[in-house]
């Protein structure tokens, strides 16, 4: 049953200079910190322009309702809805997806997506990893990542570009989105605050877009006071504590750099457009993850929620889900493509799994792994193709099917990050970049 949860509508204040990043425990690490471990850590690779956009749809998008359709399958199969034609010969989608169908030549369609999990957290992370959880994974803990998320991932093998942090979570983190044994230098950096909110900041990176530069400078000088009454105070234990760290002065130069700032101010955009995206939650994650891909962030995921249509399927997805998804993603495929920028941003829209291809006694369908179809355009993705099928009624691939494995195999390809890269866990075992997955030269 889907259950309505806000997106950090209470922010509370936090000290300046902290950043709340997922560590391998769970801890927060300080900006600072961040700065010094991304330095001695990231490996930046200058031949890579590409950037991620994730829109991950928690819960599991039904996908035979949406972007597979099966209108000669019995009712109990087809459901509600019927199939509309798309701006590309031969692809058809959802009629309450009017505006995506007008914008199919930007984007391609995956649908031959299968795999053996059907639980939340598991298929989550496997989703979000490309690796099954191995025996042992606990849903519970947050993060609660057995390998690294495909983020986490680009952020240790391509580096931050500029003064942004390479790998972005919002409106919050999800659980498997963090980096495990990559550790901290390979964390997200977490917004923790939902931008279609009236009063909406990022509270552990930047003040108030309201404060201007005069109390800015004072609470600058007010923190380089407290810092030299602690530095006093610590003198004989730690001598090397007596002046600011180059990573300090890093840090301070992030929070108050007009291009970070610019970056995290959706403000700045036109009402018009902040409209276009759509005043919700989805509509306005997705224009701030545009601004952070621009300003050249390596990876954005919008962790969306309340997918999960175990109940009322077909009336939640036509009145509530769909339209947001609709003017929310077509949008964000044309304004990316405005700006000249689609060609390097790759944008990916999964959930965990698909629905249940049979609509069950309460007009819902439940969590099906076996079939489900994934969207993605740019960043070197085939635009305007249907890669596999399912079959008649939408249970399983008809054909050759692909796994997590290989759209992860697929992102690095495109991204120029070595597949059989190894690391070790604080084990000592060797885990390679991608989990013997192949390219899906179709999309590419």
């Amino acid at each position: 049953m889907t259950k309505q949860r806000g997106f950090c509508d209470g922010i509370n204040r936090r000290e300046l200079l902290r950043v709340g990043v997922a560590g391998t425990l769970g801890g927060a690490f300080s900006l600072p910190q961040l700065l010094a471990a991304e330095s001695k850590a990231a490996k930046p690779n200058p031949n890579s322009d590409v950037s991620v956009i994730i829109l991950f749809l928690k819960g599991g998008l039904s996908t035979i309702d949406t972007l597979d359709l099966k209108p000669n399958a019995p009712p109990e199969f087809r459901g509600d809805f019927s199939p509309i034609a798309t701006n590309v010969p031969g692809m058809e989608v959802c009629e309450h997806l009017p505006k995506l169908a007008q914008t199919a030549h930007r984007f391609s369609l995956l649908r031959s997506m299968t795999h053996s999990n059907s639980g939340h957290g598991d298929a989550d992370h496997y989703m979000l990893t490309g690796y099954h959880p191995a025996p042992g994974f606990n849903v519970n803990l947050k993060p609660n990542n057995q390998r690294p998320s495909h983020g986490s991932m680009i952020s240790k093998q391509l580096g931050p570009r500029g003064g942004v942090p390479a790998y972005v979570c919002l409106p919050k983190m999800h659980p498997s989105a963090g980096p495990a044994y990559l550790g901290s230098a390979s964390a997200p950096f977490v917004v923790e605050a939902d931008p279609n909110q009236p009063n909406f900041s990022v509270p552990d990176l930047l003040p108030p877009l309201a404060v201007d530069s005069t109390r800015l400078d004072d609470r600058k000088n007010l923190m380089a006071r407290v810092d030299r009454f602690r530095q006093a105070s610590e003198v004989e234990a730690n001598k090397s504590a007596k002046q600011m760290t180059t990573f300090q002065q890093k840090a301070l130069e992030l929070v108050t750099s007009p291009e970070t700032r610019r970056a995290f101010d959706i403000g700045q955009e036109s009402t018009a457009l902040r409209n276009e995206y759509g005043r919700t939650t989805l509509g306005q994650c997705s224009l701030a993850a545009r601004r952070l891909v621009e300003a050249g962030v390596r990876c954005v995921t919008v962790d969306h929620q309340n997918w999960d249509t175990h109940y009322d399927n077909f009336k939640v997805l036509k009145n509530d889900l769909l339209p947001q998804l609709d003017q929310t993603l077509s949008t964000l495929l044309r304004d990316l493509d405005d700006r000249g920028i689609l060609g390097k941003t790759m944008v990916i829209v999964m959930g965990e799994f698909g629905r249940t291809p049979r609509v069950n006694q309460y007009a819902g369908r439940d969590h099906w792994g076996p079939s489900n179809c994934i969207l993605m355009a740019g960043g070197g993705i085939k635009p305007g193709v249907v890669v596999g099928k399912t079959n008649a009624r939408g249970e399983r691939p008809d054909g050759d099917p692909t796994g997590p494995e290989d759209l992860a195999a697929t992102m690095y390809h495109l991204l120029g990050i070595d597949p059989n890269e190894e690391f070790y866990t604080p084990e000592g075992r060797p885990v390679r970049v991608v989990n013997g997955g192949k390219v899906i030269h179709g999309l590419v």
